[in-house]
C-alpha cells in the first residue's frame, strides 16, 4: 500500500514534467523512447554513450550484484539475495528441462542469461525517468536473430539434412505436403519477427500509456485524482508485464530450440 502511494506521488510529481505547463494538456508519450547521447548533444555513432547503453549496463550491474555477489556466501541457510538467485535459476532449468527436454540443458545457461536480461531491463524502465532499451526493436531483434541463428546452426549440426524433416509434414495427404512444406519454411522464417516485435510491442505501449495518464494527472492538478488511480492500476499491470513479456520470450526460445534437437516429434 505504501508502494502505491509513492507511485501515486511520483505519478503527479513526473506528470507535471511530462506537461508543457501547468494545465496544458500537451504530452508527448514517445518522447520517452528518444535515443540521446549521455555527453553533449552531437550526432550518435555506433561507439557513442547513450541512455540506451546506460540501462543496459545497469541491468548487467543488477543481475552481476543478484547472481555473483548475492550469493557469494553460499548459506546452507540463504540470505534473500541467494533464495531469489536460487528460485530463479531453478525456475529456467525446469522450464528448459520440461519444455526442451534434459537435451537442451546445456544451452540453458544462454536462456538463463537472456531472461535476466530482459527480466532486469524492463523492471528497472518502471523507474520514473529510466529509459526502456526492451522497448527498442534494435534490442530486442538481436536478442531474437541470436536464438534464431543459434537454433538453425544447432538443429544442423545435431540432425543434418533429418533438420529439415521439421518442414514436412508426414502426417498430411502427399498432394498437399509441398504446399504445407512451404506454409512451414515462411512460419519459421518469420519467428525472429515475431518473437522481437511482441516484447518491443508490449513494452512500448505499456510506457506510452503509462506516460500518458502520468501527463493527465500532472496537468490536471489536484483535480488529477482519477488519472493518478489509472496510473497506479497501469503501473501494476506493467509490473506484471514485464515478467510475462521475459517469461513468454524465455519459453518461445525453449520450443524452439526443442524443434532444433527433435525436428521428428
Amino acid at each position: 500500500m505504501v508502494a502505491y502511494v509513492l507511485i501515486a506521488v511520483a505519478a503527479v510529481l513526473f506528470g507535471l514534467a511530462y506537461a508543457d505547463g501547468y494545465g496544458s494538456l500537451a504530452i508527448h508519450p514517445m518522447d520517452q523512447f528518444e535515443v540521446k547521447p549521455l555527453f553533449g548533444d552531437g550526432p550518435i555513432h555506433w561507439y557513442t554513450p547513450t541512455n540506451a547503453t546506460l540501462w543496459m549496463g545497469l541491468a548487467i550491474a543488477a543481475i552481476v550484484a543478484l547472481m555473483v555477489m548475492g550469493t557469494k556466501g553460499r548459506a546452507v541457510i540463504p540470505s534473500r539475495s541467494q533464495s531469489m538467485a536460487e528460485l530463479a535459476y531453478g525456475f529456467i532449468r525446469k522450464m528448459v528441462e520440461d519444455v526442451a527436454g534434459k537435451d537442451a540443458l546445456p544451452y540453458f545457461p544462454y536462456i538463463f542469461t537472456a531472461f535476466l536480461f530482459i527480466l532486469f531491463a524492463n523492471f528497472l524502465a518502471l523507474i520514473p525517468t529510466s529509459f526502456s532499451p526492451t522497448s527498442h526493436i534494435a534490442v530486442t531483434v538481436i536478442l531474437a536473430l541470436t536464438v534464431f541463428i543459434s537454433v538453425t546452426v544447432i538443429g544442423f549440426v545435431k540432425n543434418g539434412a533429418g533438420f529439415l524433416s521439421l518442414f514436412w509434414v508426414s502426417s498430411a495427404p502427399l498432394v498437399l505436403r509441398p504446399v504445407l512444406a512451404i506454409i512451414e519454411v515462411i512460419s519459421y522464417c518469420v519467428r525472429p519477427v515475431s518473437h522481437s516485435v511482441r516484447l518491443a510491442g508490449a513494452v512500448m505501449a505499456g510506457h506510452a500509456v503509462l506516460k500518458v495518464f502520468a501527463g493527465f494527472a500532472g496537468a490536471l492538478g489536484l483535480a488529477g485524482i482519477a488519472p493518478v488511480f489509472g496510473v497506479i492500476a497501469i503501473y501494476g499491470l506493467e509490473v506484471l508485464v514485464a515478467a510475462i513479456q521475459a517469461y513468454v520470450f524465455t519459453i518461445l526460445t525453449c520450443v524452439y530450440l526443442k524443434d532444433a534437437l527433435h525436428p521428428h516429434h
